[in-house]
């Protein structure tokens, strides 16, 4: 971009996730078929909200509705292939080609059958009938399709895999060997259960996620994201590198609200990427400090993208159970992004923003107040032990009063009910839109879970990635034991490896695949290891979840990186690196509350003591890891503390009375050398 120093327009913003996002890459349609499709997103919207507050129909019903609306609407917003977005091509109707109507009315119908022959199923599952396998064959070609256009190839390939397995069981390697199934079995389990695409990850999008979305969307049309912002900078601007600082605690505000990482970074980094730029950083470290802000915006209470609301049906817990287990996890992560942004500003003498770019902190507020409301009663309301769907009703009536009494102040009485009734329209159509995608996602994820289920590939899965962790721990046992004293017992040893290859795992399985699918899939593959090595189920599922997020700043499809480089007209690979760099305290912190659950308080056997010790590790570890990384802390690093603090680093980390006093030694050591030598760092403000 030529000029970084300028505020991108809302235009320009919209083409960058156009760009980034290929869930926001949406084709021009004609004037009918717009107002077909907006008027169908504001009922599926106004629907969601009357259920969330009167009562959710029967779960099938409700779930085979959500998504025949979904589907057919998927296929009217987008175009086969993305270069076609804004042109028709061959025999269309109404600007539409005619193969996505019959696509749109396949797939609405198949997804209509089921809730249909409903109180049929007890006498068709396990015995289908001819056209049962032909509605189920349909959808699933459908879901597959519907997906490749909105989100790209990686899921629906790794579903084709899956059912493939399923077929070919027989001819299987090794331990992946089974009877295999043939087609009406595996559509019977897929289309006519519960254990497939009806099943629990289509379940929570329609009956949670879908509500948190429209308060997002609500939340932001009465301003609430740009209290955030303008908050953010009031408080943190006038700080070394204030800009940089502005984008980590805004989009750590606007992460409540909103679980997408690359809106988020579009976004904030619209006003702070430019700011950033303009007093001295770096085009790819501006884009690496707000993508890596903006995934953490996924793992902040209390919305967490969808994750959340799946835990619950997975685990059988409270969401405010889980909502606490992510407070420590979050600030873990934002305070590492915060730790590495101060010392390079330190470092390059970068200043902060002097008080005539600074709002007001008081007037702000003043001014916004009435803006935060729905956010606390949405709060109060998870908290006290509301169903989250009954939470965001009022959550989202709030917003729309609050619309009107901003309209009503700003327009008068008659003038501001109509633009409050417009605004509510709008937000209700963008709601609905933004839920598209991730509906049909989840329903194809459904058919992973439902192979898994039916062949059992989970635990042969997990017993394979458990037997070579115990191989590599065996050798590196035997390796340390010139050691005159028992540095790792085989058990810890064998849980690492596992959560090493974990972790890998899941950051490959990220590459393409969006942050819930993943998520969903790697809970039915993954969770089983963790459990075989007694890992507890709250904690192996937010391990995973972690390491999905962070794909979102991993090379080659760093999706939030890319965005923000768009911005910064910055490279894109060399700013998904730094983004990586800056997000270590994410990468770090899962396996620190792995061997110490205390760390998510409220897992079993917390106490105090080892929540303290695993915390104050935690902390310091992290503050260890960016001083050597940054190779800055009151000034430049000699190159044997470079070598030191990253170990000092995983021995803090390491949840033990011991290593964490030998680490936090070292740390000690090396900022007391650094004080004595007098070293400054070079002039900027405090």
């Amino acid at each position: 971009m030529a000029e970084t120093e300028r505020q991108l327009t809302e235009e320009e913003i919209r083409k960058l996730e156009e760009e980034f996002d290929p869930e926001a890459r949406f084709r021009t349609v004609t004037r009918p078929v717009a107002l077909l499709c907006g008027a169908l997103l504001f009922l599926l919207s106004a629907y969601h909200f009357y259920t969330a507050g009167f009562g959710i129909p029967r779960a099938t019903t409700h779930r085979g509705m959500h998504m025949g609306v979904s589907l057919f609407l998927i296929f009217l917003s987008f175009a086969a292939f993305a270069r076609n977005r804004h042109n028709t091509g061959g025999f269309a109707l109404l600007g539409i080609p005619v193969i996505d109507w019959l696509f749109a009315l396949t797939g609405a119908v198949a997804a209509f059958y089921v809730p249909w022959i409903y109180d049929q199923l007890a006498f068709r599952v396990g015995n289908p009938l001819q056209i049962d396998i032909i509605m189920g064959t349909l959808l699933l070609v459908a879901l597959l399709e519907s997906v490749r256009r909105s989100m790209g190839w990686p899921l629906p390939v790794i579903a084709l895999i899956f059912v493939a397995y399923a077929y070919f069981g027989r001819s299987m390697p090794g331990i992946l060997v089974h009877p295999g199934a043939d087609w009406p079995n595996i559509i019977n389990h897929l289309y006519l259960t519960s254990q497939g695409i009806y099943g629990t990850a289509l379940g929570v999008i329609a009956t949670y996620v879908f509500h948190f979305v429209l308060f997002g969307v609500m939340a932001q049309r009465i301003g609430l994201g740009q209290l955030f912002i303008d908050l953010a900078t009031a408080l943190t601007g006038r700080f070394s590198g204030g800009p940089a600082k502005v984008s980590v605690v805004s989009s750590a505000m606007l992460g409540t609200i909103s679980g997408s990482s690359i809106a988020n970074a579009v976004t904030t980094g619209a006003l702070t990427i430019p700011a950033m730029v303009k007093i001295g950083f770096q085009r790819h470290f501006a884009a690496a400090v707000e993508a890596a802000s903006s995934t953490g915006g996924q793992i902040t209470p209390p919305v967490m993208g969808a994750v959340a609301f799946l835990m619950v049906e997975y685990l059988g817990i409270p969401l405010r159970t889980i909502l606490i287990a992510a407070i420590v996890p979050a600030f873990m992560h934002f305070f590492g992004v915060l730790v590495q942004v101060h010392l390079e500003a330190k470092r390059l003498g970068i200043r902060g923003l002097t008080k005539e770019e600074l709002p007001n902190a008081v007037k702000v507020l003043r001014e916004g107040w009435l803006s935060v409301l729905p956010l606390i009663l949405l709060v109060w309301m998870l908290m006290s032990g509301r169903t989250p769907f009954l939470s965001a009703f009022w959550a989202i009536t709030a917003c729309m009063v609050v619309y009107l009494i901003q309209r009503v102040m700003a327009s008068g009485l008659i003038d501001g009910a109509k633009e409050t009734a417009v605004g509510i329209v709008e937000g209700f159509i963008a709601g609905a839109r933004q839920s598209l995608s991730v509906t049909v996602a989840a329903a194809l994820v459904g058919v992973v879970i439902g192979i898994v289920t039916l062949t059992g590939v989970g635990f042969k899965i997990a017993f394979m990635v458990t037997s070579v962790a115990q191989d590599w721990a065996g050798g590196t046992y035997g390796f340390l034991g010139f050691l005159p004293f028992e540095l790792f017992s085989i058990e810890t040893l064998t849980l690492l490896f596992t959560l090493i290859m974990t972790a890998v795992v899941c950051v490959l399985m990220g590459c393409g695949v969006p942050t819930t699918a993943n998520y969903i899939i790697m809970v039915a593959v993954a969770a089983p290891v963790l459990g075989m090595l007694n890992v507890e189920p709250l904690v192996a599922h937010f391990f995973v979840f972690y390491f999905g997020v962070l794909a979102d700043v991993t090379p080659p499809v760093a999706l939030a990186a890319y965005a923000a480089a768009g911005i910064a007209g910055a490279n894109g690979f060399k700013a998904g690196n730094t983004a990586f760099r800056l997000s270590m305290g994410k990468a770090l912190v899962p396996f620190v509350f792995v061997f110490s659950p205390s760390l998510l308080i409220v897992t079993q056997g917390f106490t105090l003591p080892d929540f303290l010790l695993a915390f104050t590790g935690a902390v310091l570890g992290i503050v260890a890891l960016s001083v050597a990384i940054t190779n800055w802390m009151i000034g430049p690093l000699h190159w044997l503390e470079r070598v030191l603090l990253p170990i000092a680093a995983l021995m803090m980390i390491a949840p033990e009375l011991v290593s964490t006093l030998i680490g936090a030694a070292i740390l000690g050591a090396v900022a007391l050398r650094q004080t004595l030598a007098g070293r400054a760092a070079p002039p900027a403000a405090a």
